[in-house]
């Protein structure tokens, strides 16, 4: 008798359990070869998608250059013009009254004993947030400036 032991199969015959754990390993290989194919096939198609994106963005921006006048003229009307200007004044209003409310929070005698570290992507949130807040407040400024400058109204 052979000193390999043996797997029964489903089928009733013998197989030795060093062919059956070497077939799971190929098995394994070619699940997996065939799972990294299949994603280097859809990179490539993702890829290819974009070109025709890219090409279909760039007709679009050339037929748009004609007509952007007319509509930014439409777009430039009060009716819109003052309600986006508010919703950004108050967000970023809003959000400079949180990041103040939060470092004044952090920054008390009774909050000392349960901080713990900020991690540095908490705190590059928090500037991005503040940066971003102030960029809107300048552009909101810059705007408004130009605006009262070439038409005369606010």
């Amino acid at each position: 008798m052979s000193s390999t032991s043996t797997d029964s199969t489903n089928s009733g015959t013998q197989l030795p359990l060093r062919d059956t754990a070497e077939s799971v390993k190929a098995s394994s290989a070619i699940a997996w070869s065939s799972f990294f194919l299949a994603l280097l096939q859809s990179a490539c198609t993702f890829f290819a998608a974009l070109d025709g994106l890219r090409v279909a963005i760039g007709v679009s921006s050339l037929l748009l250059a004609s007509t952007v006048g007319r509509f930014l003229g439409h777009l430039h009307v009060d009716w819109v013009r003052l309600p986006m200007i508010a919703l950004a004044l108050a967000g970023s209003l809003l959000n400079l009254v949180v990041l103040w409310q939060v470092r004044r929070l952090r920054s008390r005698p009774a909050a000392h004993w349960r901080q713990r570290p900020l991690s540095s992507k908490k705190i590059w949130m928090e500037r991005v947030q503040l940066v971003l807040s102030i960029l809107t407040l300048a552009l909101i400024g810059v705007e408004e400036y130009w605006h009262i400058r070439w038409h005369h109204h606010v």
